[in-house]
This record gives C-alpha cells, structure tokens and sequence, in this order.
C-alpha cells in the first residue's frame, strides 16, 4: 500500500511539472503537451489503496474525474494510462478520452469527468454479476459533493432493494470544487445516509490507510458473501486545487499549510518505522522502485507517436 501511494504521488508530480509545459508565464489551458484541465489527486492516495488493496482485477471500479490514484492502486497500465493522458495513440482508448476518462478493460477500472456518473455502471455491473452468478464486487468513487446528486439516492436505493454486491466509497474532501461540504450538505457525514438505504455506513476519519483498509474489508467481505451493499465516507485532503491553475481564493488562510502538515504519504512511513515494519533501506528502496515506474511511464507517454488526423472519426459514434 505505500508503495502504491509513492507510485501515485510521483506520477501526479510528474503530471504537474509536465502540465505546465507551454503554459508560462500566461496560464492558457490549451497550451502545452496536456491541454485541457487535471484534476490531481495528491492527498487522497489512502482513499486508493485502503480499498482497492482488497480488490482482484475481476472487481470493478468507477471513479470520479479526479481518478489517478484509483487507477494505479486499481492496477492500470501506468505506460498507457499516462500516453492516454498525454492524447497519444499508445494511449488506453488511443489518446481520446483524456485524464478524466480512462478506460482498462484488463483490470475493469472506468472513469467519467460527469459528477456521480460511475454510480449506475457500477450498480449496474454488480447487478450482472449477480444475476449471472459470478464472482465480483463493484465499487463506485465518489466525491462528498457528489451525495447530494440524485444519482446517489436511486443508485443507493436500487443497490440496497436487491441487496447487491456494490460498495460505494465517498472521498470527502470538504470541497466540491470551491463550494465548502458545510455550505451545500445538511449532515455532518455521509455515512449517515446508508442507514435511510438500510445499509451499513462506514466513517473513516484521518485520512488513515489502515483504518480505511479495515473499513474495506468488512464492506467488501460483506458484499462477497451476499449481504449486499455498504457505503464508506472517508474525510481525506485535497493538497493541490480543484484543477491546475486554480487560485484557490476560497480556502481558508492556513489552510492548505495545515493539510500538507498532515501529508498522508510521510505520516504512514513515519507509522511504518515506528511499528518496525521497514527500515530506512527499505523505504529508500520503495521509493527508487516508484519512481523508476513512472519514470518509465512517463517515457513511453512522451515517446509514444500521436494519432494521425485521418483517424479523429476511428472508433466514435458518427
């Protein structure tokens, strides 16, 4: 699981530095080698790998716009999910769904840039493996914000009435986009909500992979054994903006420091050390190994050729 989590936050790192190719010293989000809005991810890679570390790739996850790090804990291939990213042909869906919609039929992993779009497919996707008798659980990422969208209720209703082996997991970040969760949302968790759906609700507090794994575990064990669905509210951080280039004039003064204080990443390795789980050498290794994956990824996604224009209509609904 840290090794997960280091293999997540060098790729967004590596995403940011090469975002903002092109786009100095006037921020123009069409410019550079990845045009368009990134959503990064940094701060939440417990969310990821507390979960998905209980996951086969015979499992299926959706997940939000903001989906790196449930990609790679999902197991993605890094190499074409960052040529996807970068428009080029090597790319998971040949560079035409960009970082917000990727795509890997291998490990059953999806994405959408629509707020609570990943709730249906993956009620949907539980309900196939239901009624075909096969093995499997679906699990729907969404963010806080994203509770309040009717798609939540009729997901969470459909998913309860016919008792399906779905989880769904918010990451509670206490932002949708630059709205604050105590302005737009009535309770103080979301976990309260699966009681209405009579279901049982998890709320995970501190942005602890541990404690979220063991969350995971006894909502997805549930789900395998046919007791159906669970949901889990986990408060984790946001540490970069809504979007590359966001000002972020909303937050709080302090705020961002106290949040980066607290960075998940260095906590568990410090947790690690002190439990005499990994020495020094050890978390030195772990990291040389991450960095050497995205590394590799990185190159391939620069090396890789785009498509050619003539294919811009290939394999799309004209």
């Amino acid at each position: 699981m840290y090794e997960t989590m280091l293999v997540s936050r060098f790729f967004e790192e590596a995403i940011e530095a090469i975002y903002l190719e092109g786009k100095k010293p006037v921020f123009n989000m069409a410019k550079g080698p990845i045009p368009g809005e990134m959503h990064l991810s940094n701060g939440q890679e417990p969310c990821a790998v507390g979960v998905c570390a209980h996951l086969t790739s015979s499992d299926i996850v959706t997940s939000t716009h903001r989906p790196h790090h449930a990609a790679i804990a999902k197991g993605v291939d890094l190499a074409r999910m960052a040529a996807e990213i970068f428009g080029k042909k090597t790319g998971l869906s040949g560079g035409r769904g960009g970082h917000m919609h990727i795509f890997d039929p291998d490990v059953n992993f999806s994405c959408s840039g629509i707020i609570a779009q990943g709730m249906g497919p993956a009620v949907g996707a539980a309900l196939s493996r239901k009624m075909q008798g096969r093995d499997g659980v679906a699990v729907s990422y969404i963010g806080e914000g994203a509770a309040n969208q009717g798609a939540f209720h009729e997901t969470l209703n459909l998913a309860a009435l016919w008792k399906l082996p779905v989880i769904f997991v918010i990451e509670d970040n206490a932002w949708g986009i630059s709205v604050a969760k105590s302005a737009s949302t009535a309770i103080p968790n979301n976990a309260l909500r699966a009681s209405a759906y009579g279901m049982p609700g998890h709320h995970v507090t501190g942005n602890d992979p541990i404690a979220i794994f063991a969350a995971a575990g006894e909502a997805i064990a549930l789900a395998r054994s046919g007791g159906g669905p669970s949901l889990i509210d986990i408060e984790t951080d946001r540490l970069a903006g809504h979007f590359m280039g966001d000002a972020e004039a909303y937050r709080p003064k302090g705020e961002l420091e106290a949040l980066r204080a607290r960075d998940p990443i260095p906590a568990f390795a410090r947790r690690l050390q002190s439990e005499d789980a990994l020495s020094d050498a050890d978390l030195a290794a772990i990291s040389d190994r991450a960095r050497s994956k995205v590394d590799d990824a990185i190159g391939f996604a620069r090396e890789s050729a785009y498509p050619e224009p003539d294919e811009a209509l290939d394999k799309v609904f004209v």
